[in-house]
């Protein structure tokens, strides 16, 4: 019996010793009435009370006022006596008054004979895990404050299936749903009837899942329909054991944006097409001028030689057929001046539908039977602003246009009417204007052709068939005209070409710049003037001695401004005229004319040109020869200019 007394006693010992190593844990017992008994070192460190100060104290001392008034410790001990265990989470309270978050569990201890002998209480300091919880709360709490606050952002939730689980207000107000509305539903809704008969939808949360993200940009759907452009990213979210708990879910509205980029491109390509419009303009009116010169002295020398040659009908005829295809080039290039705007517009008043009922017998004829042609012209539109003759000319190739765009035969209608330009979508100046179109029933164009179709020098037509300059004439034309050319045309759905005309309104009417034009002979020229002829082309100069000459004239030759003023001042002869080419190295005709006046200031100067506006710095004001010129021409001006000096 002694032995086994001492093993009993040796077994308390080592428990007691185990107990009071322990100080992550204040374990101690109290008596059946709530009383301290025991105290190990652990509840030392965490209430701060040494053993003689707290053994026979009651254990509400630990408990706050609040838990105290409510019997908390009363209701604990109680609980553990009935249940035989009590376990909680709560605040309790340091020797110092400081408050810990506590883990708190008491179990009963009952004698043999099943008395309560009192309560074994363990304790554990928890304050700096509810400290990092609550600094977790409030972070999440932050961040969803941070969340629903974002507007430019549509940010939410997906489970692994693509349904929405969690909705911020910059969702609510991108794609127009509230949370009620879509929480639940697949995120597929938001995208185009497109994208999810391609399967967009679960590819994008196919790759999310294989490769962690998905970024893309495209088109979604709001909830009334609309549509935006979206820049979308959606991420993978994995738990710690890499399990697959959803999709996180970020769209931003860039449909400004988009739209910005897009106009961006489009003023460049406008400035791009501006600019190789000009850039050929240029080259067109260059080309103009020298293939002038080029039939001045084709035409001069068919003209000489006619009257030259005997009247044998077989020459005749061939000298007639030259002198015909010399007239077609001189039409060309008054295409190739309109379109590079250097051909002369007589700029006035047009009734539009007196003019198109009024050259319908020259209009009926071109099409030949192959097209019907309606009219739907209102009685009284108000007058337009253009060139008469020009744009004649252009109805009538629009008119062909049409024709040829309809092989098997078909409907031209040619149909006017009055509107107000809004400035933005129409591109026009404020003001009235009248639509006049040429429509036809015929092949259409595809994007690609008329996107060409008003370039210079491009024709669908076969070889031979068509200069590729009628679309850039009128183009050229209702431009200078203050309107615009407008094309509407859609494969196997026919073309309409429209004019936009400028209504004339009295101050508003243009007047184009006056050119002298010439006097009608009432007798005959002058005989035997003398003329110095000045020009840098050695054929053109030629060609202007000879039907000089031809008419009685002694011509003197000059290739330049600085030899013809040489030729004047050295005094070897009188000069009753000086005819001179204003496109000239060095010295233009103007500059000449210009010194001619200072000098000799009654001497006659008429200017040669193929131009219809002389450029900056020219002379407007000075008696116009058009370049290429006839001999009969030359002789009214030469007429004209003499006999008003006389």
């Amino acid at each position: 019996m002694p032995q086994s007394h001492d093993v009993s006693l040796l077994d308390e010992e080592r428990y007691r010793l185990l107990v009071d190593a322990i100080t992550d844990y204040a374990i101690y017992m109290i008596d059946a009435n709530g009383r301290v008994v025991s105290w190990n070192p652990g509840a030392q460190r965490f209430k701060g009370y040494e053993a003689h100060e707290i053994l026979g104290e009651h254990f509400s001392r630990f408990y706050t006022d609040e838990d105290r008034d409510a019997g908390v410790p009363e209701t604990a001990l109680r609980t553990a006596t009935t249940e035989g265990r009590f376990e909680a989470e709560a605040w309790r309270v340091r020797k110092d008054g400081m408050r810990f978050w506590a883990h708190v569990i008491i179990d009963p201890i009952w004698g043999r004979n099943g008395d309560l002998i009192g309560f074994a209480k363990v304790t554990r300091d928890l304050s700096e895990r509810k400290h990092a919880e609550a600094e977790l709360k409030r972070s999440e709490q932050q961040f969803q404050l941070l969340v629903q606050g974002v507007t430019d952002y549509a940010i939410y939730m997906l489970d692994p299936d693509g349904y929405v689980s969690s909705w911020n207000a910059g969702a609510e107000r991108i794609k127009g749903y509230c949370a009620s509305d879509i929480i639940g539903k697949h995120f597929s809704e938001f995208y185009t009837p497109e994208d999810r008969e391609r399967d967009e939808p679960a590819k994008s949360l196919e790759m999310a899942r294989r490769e962690g993200r998905y970024e893309r940009e495209g088109q979604r759907v709001r909830k009334d329909g609309t549509r935006f452009w979206a820049h979308v990213i959606v991420d993978a979210i994995h738990s710690e054991h890499g399990e697959l708990l959803g999709f996180a879910k970020i769209t931003r509205d860039i449909t400004e944006r988009v739209a910005a980029q897009q106009a961006l491109a489009k003023a460049r390509e406008e400035l791009f097409q501006a600019q190789k419009m000009e850039a050929i303009g240029q080259l067109t009116g260059g080309i103009a001028h020298d293939f002038n010169n080029l039939l001045m002295a084709v035409m001069g020398s068919l003209e000489i030689l006619k009257k030259r040659l005997p009247k044998d009908p077989s020459l005749m005829s061939l000298l007639d057929n030259a002198l015909q295809g010399a007239e077609r080039g001189a039409a060309l290039t008054q295409r190739m001046l309109a379109f590079s705007r250097r051909q002369d517009l007589n700029m006035q008043a047009i009734e539009l539908t007196a003019l198109i009922k009024g050259m319908m017998d020259l209009v009926n004829p071109s099409v030949n039977g192959a097209a019907e042609i309606t009219l739907s012209l209102p009685e009284h539109l108000p007058p337009v602003i253009s060139d008469p003759v020009q744009l004649e000319t252009a109805v009538l190739n629009l008119v062909v246009n049409a024709r040829d765009a309809m092989p098997n035969g078909g409907t031209i209608t040619i149909r006017a009417e009055e509107y107000d330009a809004d400035p933005v979508a129409d591109k026009l100046a404020v003001g009235r204007y009248v639509r006049l179109s040429v429509s036809d029933t015929g092949e259409g164009m595809d994007a690609e052709t008329l996107e060409r179709a008003t370039t210079p020098f491009f024709t669908t037509k076969g070889v031979g068939k068509g200069t590729g300059l009628g679309l850039s004439m009128v183009q050229g034309l209702t431009e200078q005209s203050g309107g615009k050319l407008t094309i509407d045309s859609r494969k196997g759905k026919g073309t309409t070409v429209s004019l936009h005309l400028r209504v004339a309104e009295g101050a508003e009417l243009h007047h184009p710049i006056e050119v002298p034009q010439p006097i009608a002979m009432t007798e005959h020229p002058k005989k035997n003037a003398t003329v110095l002829a000045v020009d840098d082309d050695a054929l053109v100069l030629m060609n202007t001695t000879l039907m000089l000459e031809d008419l009685g004239h002694t011509v003197v030759e000059a290739y330049n401004g600085v030899e013809a003023l040489n030729e004047l001042r050295s005094g070897g002869r009188k000069f009753d005229l000086v005819i001179t080419d204003h496109s000239m190295p060095k010295m233009t005709g103007s500059e000449l004319a210009s010194a001619i006046h200072e000098e000799w200031p009654d001497l006659p100067v008429v200017i040669a040109t193929g131009y219809a506006e002389l450029p900056a710095g020219g002379d407007n004001r000075l008696p116009r020869l058009p370049k290429p010129f006839s001999q009969s021409q030359l002789q009214d001006v030469v007429a004209s200019v003499l006999n008003s000096a006389a």
